[in-house]
């Protein structure tokens, strides 16, 4: 079973794109629940979040929303990225056999070219990440959010593709 978690700021629009994505995953029975840390937003990203059944934390960040999920896996999602077709029996697979993170791989219509991603700030979790909920817990003991948990992570790639989310 897998804990989505969400950081959001001000992101009703994109929040509610990224949760159409994850429907197939709770009519399979392999998202237990989704949870959306807010990080002190003033638009309608709570009500989004509560129409869609999220368990919506507007208090004590990712790490407060680690502590609440009821998964041993976690999925840490931007608010934006959606899942394509397929990554449900990944997810289900990876998280069977491994114990390291892993991340998506990009949709082909998302993928940026070589010399842009040099030259851009590279968001450590654009592409998601299934991790632990042991390991999530320890790193969000130093990290002040999702962003923070993703970087520098050794990662294996998932056949499964997403599309990620446009910058802000």
């Amino acid at each position: 079973m897998l804990s989505v978690l969400i950081q959001t700021l001000n992101d009703e629009e994109r929040l509610a794109r990224t949760l159409a994505s994850l429907i197939g995953g709770a009519v399979e029975g392999v998202v237990r629940d989704v949870i959306v840390c807010d990080t002190g937003s003033t638009d309608q990203t709570h009500r989004v979040a509560e129409h869609a059944g999220c368990l919506y934390v507007a208090s004590g960040g990712i790490a407060a929303g680690i502590r609440q999920a009821k998964g041993d896996w976690l999925l840490l999602l931007e608010p934006g990225a959606r899942l394509a077709e397929g990554w449900i029996d990944e997810v289900v697979a990876h998280t069977a056999r491994q114990t390291m993170p892993a991340r998506f791989s990009r949709a082909r219509g998302s993928r940026v070219p070589f010399l842009s991603r040099v030259f851009s700030g590279n968001r450590a979790l654009a592409e998601g990440l299934v991790i632990s909920k042991r390991q999530a817990a320890a790193l969000s003991k130093n990290a002040r959010s999702a962003e923070a948990i993703a970087r520098g992570l050794a990662t294996k790639r998932l056949d499964a593709e997403i599309w990620v989310a446009p910058a802000k």
